[in-house]
């Protein structure tokens, strides 16, 4: 059975896409969670030379980075990608950009489940650009494909990519048109990522450098963690 290697599930984007797609496709593995320290290259040397989550193992083989585990259980399984020629391109597309790109939310936007963040103006003015375009691609997948997931009727790879941002969007309130924001809706009801939302409002672990992220960037209006 597959290892998959991840981090605290408050705080860890990259986790969350290949543990989403396994979950929700119902692909089985075990869960290997290595909470977060103040030297996490050190720590998740352990499992993978690059020293980051996420890392996944099938037997002895190790993967790792989160494009490449998605594109390795690709080759494993047929339900990765959409089958359409002209959605599976665009999901490629989209999930490639949101892997090298959207520097702003990613920077301006760091993941934390359990809280509720007012952004100040310094922050909101830098995500415009981003938030635009994220919005844009994802009209263009919903109208283009049909829904209710952004390349079709079925839960991909690409909607696994941009799982994280639907979680910044709930902890930020990023103002998103009426469908992205349905899409978002719909996502966090999925049965994986209300689980993963569960597990991360319980964890207990609090770790200082991703806290301070948060509020370098606005203010906490409410925290749902349970508390350290």
């Amino acid at each position: 059975m597959y290892q998959l290697y991840i981090a605290n599930k408050n705080y860890s984007s990259w986790s969350l896409r290949p543990w989403a797609l396994m979950t929700q496709l119902e692909i089985p593995f075990n869960e290997q969670l290595s909470p977060f320290t103040a030297a996490p290259a050190e720590q998740f040397k352990r499992f993978s030379a690059a020293g980051k989550v996420p890392a996944l193992y099938d037997d002895s083989l190790l993967v790792w980075d989160s494009l490449a585990i998605i594109e390795y259980l690709a080759e494993k399984h047929s339900n990765i990608w959409p089958k359409a020629v002209e959605a599976r391109a665009w999901a490629r597309s989209a999930a490639a950009e949101m892997h090298s790109g959207f520097n702003a939310i990613r920077n301006l936007c760091p993941m934390s489940c359990g809280v509720r963040v007012r952004l100040n103006s310094a922050s909101a003015t830098a995500l415009a650009s981003d938030v635009a375009r994220l919005d844009a691609l994802w009209q263009q997948g919903l109208a283009t494909f049909g829904g209710p997931f952004l390349a079709g009727d079925a839960f991909s790879a690409v909607d696994a990519f941009f799982a994280p941002v639907v979680f910044r969007q709930q902890t930020y309130g990023l103002a998103l048109s009426s469908a992205s924001l349905a899409w978002c809706r719909r996502m966090r009801e999925l049965p994986s990522l209300d689980s993963w939302y569960q597990a991360a409002l319980a964890e207990p672990w609090r770790e200082a450098g991703h806290e301070a992220d948060v509020i370098a960037v606005g203010v906490i209006t409410d925290d749902f963690r349970t508390p350290a």
